[in-house]
């Protein structure tokens, strides 16, 4: 897997934290740029750790060989999974509730882990695929930190229209990029 590849995976992993982090915009009265980079610091690494841990508990079961025959269909699996996910919740109806406008670590902590969950599904497929794992955590953490800290500006400024639409576009780039993986391995692209 190449760095577009990874880039366009980083993207998307990082749309749950960027639609959360608008969330958090809204809560604030004011978005200072502190704000911004403990926002990004938080989801950015955690984003980058949870592939790392999935990518550590991948490597355990990728040398078998029934794993390596199908390491194509886990990654598209997982990717798919995470996706669909994303997308479900995007066309939810259920509104969710304001979030605290802390910045504090009680506030962080359980959104920056509930917001990387998914990225440790990509860090088993990342084993599945042999890639390397320290340029595709760095990319996205780097990535996510970028992405959630406009997205707390965003969502100071806008409100809450780009939330919803920040999930759908996350869900779908996770589905296309699995079925990209499960296309190339049989030749199709």
């Amino acid at each position: 897997m190449g760095l577009p590849e990874l880039f366009i995976i980083a993207v998307g992993l990082s749309m749950d934290a960027f639609a959360v982090a608008i969330c958090k915009g809204l809560s604030v009265k004011e978005a200072k740029i502190s704000h911004s980079v403990i926002v990004g610091a938080y989801f950015g690494g955690f984003q980058a750790l949870m592939p790392l841990i999935g990518w550590l508990l991948g490597t355990l079961f990728a040398e078998v060989s029934f794993v390596q025959n199908f390491a194509h269909w886990i990654a598209f699996i997982l990717l798919a999974l995470i996706g669909i996910n994303m997308i479900r919740e995007s066309l939810s109806k259920e509104e969710e509730e304001c979030l605290d406008a802390s910045f504090g670590v009680k506030a962080m902590i359980p959104l920056a882990v509930a917001t990387s969950i998914d990225a440790m599904a990509s860090g088993v497929s990342f084993a599945c695929l042999d890639v390397q794992i320290l340029p595709a955590v760095a990319l996205i953490g780097v990535t996510t930190f970028a992405f959630s800290a406009a997205g707390l500006k965003i969502g100071r400024i806008f409100g809450a229209r780009f939330k919803s639409h920040a999930e759908l576009f996350g869900g779908a780039v996770l589905v296309l990029m699995g079925l990209k993986i499960l296309l190339e391995h049989y030749g199709v692209l």
